[in-house]
C-alpha cells in the first residue's frame, strides 16, 4: 500500500500529544471500578474527560446528565445516578479540570465555560437534548447552559441550588460551607478530600467565589422548562424553606420546590434513594410524597408546585 492510500502520517506533535494522553488515561483510571456504571474516557476541546454512563440504558430512554460542584467530580454523585441508570440514559462526567479529567488553567473556569464544556460533551455523546441534574454549583452550570443553549434543555434538577445573596459576602459563605461539612456523612471526606486537593486551593477559591456571586434565584426562575429544585433544611447555604416558599409563591414560572428534612449540601452523596425517588417522580409529572418503600427515612415535603404541574394528593 502507497503512502497515499494509508494517509499522512502524523505529525511528532500529534504522537507527543496522544502518548500524554493515553499516559494520562492510564494514571488517572480508576483501579477498580467506583460504581456499576461504565468508566470511559473522552476527548473535548482536546483534554481528556471521564465520564460514568449507564452499562445498557433502556432503549429510548430521556437522558440525565449529572453535574457536579465545585473543587469536586462526579465521584460523590453517583450513589443517585446509580440508583437512576436503569431509568434513564445515565451519564455523570468530571467536567474539564475537574475530578480525573484532565487539568485546565484557571482563567477559563468559569460557570459559563463550564456550561459549554457540558453542551460540547453532550455533542461528543451525540445527544441533543437532555435533563441536567445538578448540585451545588452544578446549578449555576445548568442556568448557564439553559440560558445559552435553551433547545437543548429538556428539564433542570437543581440539588440546593446556592449562590446570590445569601451567601454573600464571600466570608459569610465560606462560614456556612465550614458549617455544612459537619454535617455532612463523615464517609464523604474520602470521596470529596482527593478532589479538593487535585483541583488546589486558589482554583477552589476561584470558583467557590463565582457561585456566591452567581444570581442562582433569578436565572433558575428564567429557565424555560419544567424546573425542580431540591433543598435540604440542614442545609446552611440555602435560605430557610420558609423565605424560598415565600419568594417562589407568586412566581408564575414551572418550578417545584421539595424539602428534605434532615438534609444538608451533598443530598446526591447524602440521601440518595430519597432524591432517586423524587427524580422518578418528576420526570413523570407525578406530585412529590415520600417514598413508601422507604419509611422512617428523611422526610419529603412538596413546599411550592408552579403551573403545568399535576395537583399535590
Amino acid at each position: 500500500m502507497t503512502a497515499e492510500a494509508s494517509g499522512p502520517e502524523p505529525s511528532p506533535r500529534a504522537e507527543h500529544a496522544e502518548a500524554a494522553s493515553n499516559r494520562h488515561r492510564e494514571r488517572k483510571t480508576p483501579r477498580r471500578p467506583q460504581s456499576s456504571l461504565a468508566e470511559h474516557w473522552t476527548t473535548i476541546d482536546g483534554l481528556d474527560v471521564f465520564y460514568r454512563e449507564s452499562p445498557s440504558p433502556p432503549p429510548g430512554a430521556p437522558v440525565v446528565m449529572h453535574v457536579h460542584g465545585f473543587g469536586l467530580s462526579g465521584h460523590y454523585l453517583l450513589p443517585t445516578a446509580e440508583l437512576l441508570a436503569d431509568d434513564f440514559h445515565t451519564l455523570v462526567p468530571d467536567l474539564p479540570g475537574f475530578g480525573r479529567s484532565a487539568r485546565r488553567s484557571r482563567s477559563e473556569l468559569t460557570l459559563t465555560s463550564l456550561a459549554e464544556a457540558a453542551a460540547r460533551f453532550l455533542d461528543d455523546r451525540g445527544i441533543e437534548k437532555a435533563t441536567l441534574l445538578g448540585n451545588s454549583m452544578g446549578c449555576p452550570v445548568i442556568c448557564e447552559f439553559g440560558h445559552h443553549f435553551p433547545d437543548r434543555l429538556e428539564r433542570a434538577v437543581l440539588v440546593s441550588p446556592a449562590g446570590g445573596l445569601h451567601n454573600q459576602p464571600l466570608v459569610r459563605a465560606m462560614a456556612q460551607l465550614a458549617r455544612d461539612g459537619g454535617r455532612e456523612p463523615t464517609r464523604m471526606v474520602r470521596v470529596a478530600a482527593p478532589d479538593y486537593l487535585k483541583f488546589g486551593v486558589a482554583s477552589t477559591v476561584k470558583m467557590f467565589g463565582a457561585l456566591t456571586r452567581y444570581p442562582t434565584l433569578e436565572r433558575l426562575l428564567s429557565l424555560p422548562v419544567p424546573i425542580l429544585a431540591v433543598i435540604g433544611d440542614r442545609d446552611p447555604l440555602m435560605p430557610d424553606p420558609s423565605r424560598v416558599h415565600e419568594v417562589v409563591a407568586h412566581v408564575d414560572t414551572d418550578v417545584t420546590v421539595v424539602v428534605m428534612e434532615g438534609a444538608a449540601h451533598a443530598i446526591n452523596f447524602s440521601h440518595p434513594g430519597e432524591l432517586a425517588h423524587i427524580v422518578r417522580q418528576f420526570m413523570a409529572d407525578e406530585a412529590i410524597t415520600d417514598d413508601p418503600d422507604a419509611p422512617g427515612e428523611s422526610k419529603v415535603t412538596e413546599l411550592h408546585r408552579g403551573r403545568r404541574g399535576p395537583q399535590q394528593a
